[in-house]
């Protein structure tokens, strides 16, 4: 009996279609530390591609958030798109805030980040638009012996649900230790389509989601929207933010599921 049994598992496994990742699930590094190739900036009243007074540089190997150039914020917050549009994947990396923040940036942008998930389509960004409709995997920084938890969620011009409850509340915090000074902190999310994404700050799972959704009623959504019954935001670009506090990122690698292919 035993033996009839593993003949049937063993037939069973054979003719299972098998997922197989490209590269043997190998990560790709997106940046290559040398220059911003295969990464596009978006700045507020600026057309896409100009880098208004170098705001993302490379500077030691690093992706850098610089105001160096700077006399004032201004309001100038952007985006930097990495090139391919994406649905279900993995993305990691390490940031740090660095120096101080611009004197006349908003208080709440003080060490303050964020890696855009499920991004518009960054020619569809408006000329003074200030952030692409999008989920936002927001970064934050702490001043020593204070909390302020990292890998946060908000959601200009999308909702999500939280533990299977819609909600419209624009950012809510994660689970995550506070960090402070100018140390590294290694992140990584994990995106599925419109299902479900998963937040991790140092190896540990901090936040997680699900039901991403245009939100109609947000400015700039309504021109996104091509079906009114299936407004489910399965796919998009991925940016980092430029938000008056100077950042720097380092290891960006992504695993595109989508590269996986099936074999019998």
């Amino acid at each position: 009996m035993n033996r009839i049994l593993c003949t049937i598992i063993v037939a069973f496994l054979v003719i299972l279609p098998t997922r197989i990742y490209a590269n043997d699930a190998k990560w790709q590094r997106i940046f290559n530390g040398k220059n911003l190739d295969g990464w596009l900036p978006k700045i507020q009243g600026y057309p896409l591609g100009n880098n208004h007074l170098n705001t993302f540089i490379v500077e030691d190997g690093y992706l850098t958030v610089s105001y160096k150039n700077y006399e004032r914020f201004d309001n100038k917050f952007g985006h930097l798109h990495y090139q391919t549009k994406l649905s279900q994947y993995r993305l990691r990396f390490s940031y740090r805030f660095i120096k101080q923040q611009l004197p006349d940036g908003p208080k709440w942008a003080y060490k303050n980040s964020g890696v855009m998930l499920h991004g518009q389509d960054p020619n569809t960004i408006k000329l003074n638009q200030s952030f692409p409709v999008s989920i936002e995997a927001q970064l934050l920084g702490a001043d020593q012996g204070k909390t302020r938890t990292t890998m946060n969620i908000c959601t200009p011009g999308t909702n999500v649900s939280i533990n299977k409850t819609p909600t419209s509340t624009h950012c809510v915090y994660s689970n995550s230790f506070s960090y402070s000074g100018e140390q590294w902190v290694q992140v990584e999310v994990e995106v599925m389509g419109d299902e479900i994404v998963r937040h991790w700050v140092n190896g540990e799972l901090v936040f997680e989601y699900t039901d991403l959704v245009l939100d109609p009623q947000e400015q700039y959504v309504d021109e996104l929207i091509t079906n009114r019954n299936n407004v489910a935001l399965s796919s998009g670009y991925i940016s980092l933010q430029s938000e008056s506090h100077p950042i720097q990122f380092k290891d960006i690698e992504l695993l595109d599921y989508n590269k996986a292919i099936t074999t019998n």
